[in-house]
């Protein structure tokens, strides 16, 4: 493991895992507040680099893996306690439990090894029994292999989290916007108790001061019981729609009401099926013991889902569920045919304007030229199990390595300079969109847009050829729409030179990302 940067406090680090998804990257912040020092693991420290808080002295970026054991053991050596948020449903799909069993041992070796005082773990909450679901049952076995050498574990099991780009309140929002009827499985009479994700951030943050929860597992929610059907009539009024009407059947297992949560919502169906499968369960709290403890103001579910949708109306998302999980290595472009193609054009504006410009593609904003086309490419590619456009982007102005973008992920930034985005769509190949600028003189930049495909088989190669003729539309109107947005009509008659889409054994450049 490397250590990206290198600055310590007197006080013995905190070490926190996930600082890249959605609970962990708000509680960073939130730690940093209170006086504390991170450590934070994770894989790319470069998925950090636009956020504020990563580049503060008090704060070290170590780079690593949580499968790595003896490199895990360095990384904690010094911290007096870890926070333990890693979840490996994301990325590791059907096998996610084994994997987190394992990866929770492993952790829980090296945290006693490096002599660590303790470890916080925000699990799931649920009724214990064999009926328990598979994603609480796994939830359950990560405790266990926490506590399994000795070292303290606090656990907070908490149900629906609410908050904006939570994948459980992202779920809630969509159905509700886009169904008014709903048939809905017979879990929708099924009780919980939701929690504000600062609620969740509060006990989190509050247990390093409470010595009292060392050792113990608290169940924590927020003040209102209700059933996922109530929770839908809360959200259509906090939307200003009307209300819902909710037809339970018997006959829809989680299988089915996986595949219709990814049609209707951002998330894959191999998210959307353990979360689905866990729904059946009554998820609510057994004691309010750590109201005692760590005592705040619990905010109830009306206010929480007004707060995220507040949150989402202002581009304002401070972490989103996409964020979550490894960033899949870019192809070898260097082996093999991959097609090019290239544009260019010379924008009469600044090389910072043009990349703000370009900034801007996708999710609301739309992709400055046959829209249309888009949705139609994302609608299919929602059919096949891929993301389509659901997922849009976290913020409406700003991208940051890592970052969700419709079905592409931000694989490369520099500032002014270039953007480079990895398709995540199902595709019979490996694609990347890149722009690239070049700043001239007389306030002038020349903007390079490339495409690049490497095909895999013969249907990869008769992808490319079918996709081809609606190049010509979507990326010469793309180039156009940057253009205009940048120019801000300051003026017209600009030439575009186009490159012929041919097949290459190199590619022309590239900033490999890993």
């Amino acid at each position: 493991m490397a250590t990206s940067t290198t600055s310590l406090s007197d006080q013995a680090p905190i070490f926190l895992t996930g600082s890249t998804g959605y609970v962990g990257g708000r509680l960073a912040p939130r730690l940093l507040a209170e006086g504390h020092s991170l450590r934070c693991l994770l894989r790319s420290p470069r998925k950090l680099e636009d956020q504020a808080w990563a580049q503060r002295p008090e704060v070290e970026l170590v780079a690593g893996d949580a499968a790595d054991e003896e490199g895990l053991e360095g990384a904690l050596s010094g911290c007096r306690v870890a926070f333990y948020l890693i979840h490996s449903m994301v990325s590791a799909g059907s096998e996610y439990a084994e994997k987190d069993r394992r990866l929770a041992e492993g952790f829980a070796r090296a945290a006693q090894r490096a002599k660590v005082e303790r470890i916080i773990y925000l699990g799931g909450l649920g009724e214990t029994g064999d009926d328990l679901s598979e994603h609480l049952s796994s939830r359950r076995e990560v405790e266990k292999a926490l506590a399994s050498t000795g070292v303290p574990v606090t656990i907070l099991r908490a149900a629906i989290i609410i908050g904006s780009g939570s994948a459980s309140f992202e779920i809630l929002r969509y159905l509700v916007e886009r169904l008014p009827v709903m048939v809905t499985p017979r879990w929708v009479d099924t009780e919980c108790q939701p929690i504000a994700i600062d609620n969740v951030l509060g006990y989190l943050v509050g247990c390093l001061e409470a010595p009292e929860t060392i050792g113990r597992t608290f169940d924590i929610g927020g003040p209102d019981i209700l059933s996922y059907r109530d929770m839908m009539h809360t959200m259509a009024e906090a939307r200003g729609l009307r209300r819902r009407l909710i037809l339970p059947v018997p006959v829809l297992t989680p299988g089915l009401s996986a595949r219709w949560i990814h049609f209707v919502t951002p998330l894959s169906k191999e998210i959307a099926m353990p979360l689905a499968e866990g729904l059946r369960n009554r998820v609510v709290c057994r004691d309010d013991a750590i109201l005692e403890i760590v005592p705040q103001r619990r905010i109830g579910v009306r206010e929480a889902i007004e707060r995220a949708l507040g949150n989402i109306a202002k581009g304002a998302v401070e972490t989103s569920w996409s964020d979550a999980g490894p960033l899949p290595s870019d192809p070898d472009w260097a082996g093999g045919t991959t097609f090019v193609d290239s544009r260019e054009r010379i924008v009469e504006a600044s090389d910072a304007r043009v990349f703000w410009a370009v900034c801007r593609i996708g999710g609301g904003n739309g992709w400055y030229a046959a829209d249309f086309l888009w949705r139609l490419r994302g609608f299919m590619d929602q059919m096949v199990g891929g993301p389509g456009l659901r997922r849009g982007r976290r913020d409406p102005e700003r991208l940051g390595y890592g970052d969700a973008l419709d079905f592409w992920r931000v694989t490369g930034i520099l500032q002014d300079r270039q953007l480079t985005l990895r398709a995540e769509m199902k595709l019979p190949g490996e694609a990347l969109l890149a722009f690239d600028l070049e700043a001239l003189e007389d306030n002038k930049t020349r903007l390079i847009q490339t495409a690049r495909f490497k095909p895999r088989g013969l249907f990869g190669l008769l992808y490319w050829g079918a996709v081809l003729p609606l190049h010509g539309v979507v990326f010469r109107g793309m180039l156009t729409g940057i253009q205009r947005a940048a120019e801000e009509d300051e003026g017209a008659g600009k030439v575009e030179v186009t490159r012929p889409a041919v097949p290459k054994d190199l590619p022309e450049s590239i900033d490999p990302v890993g």
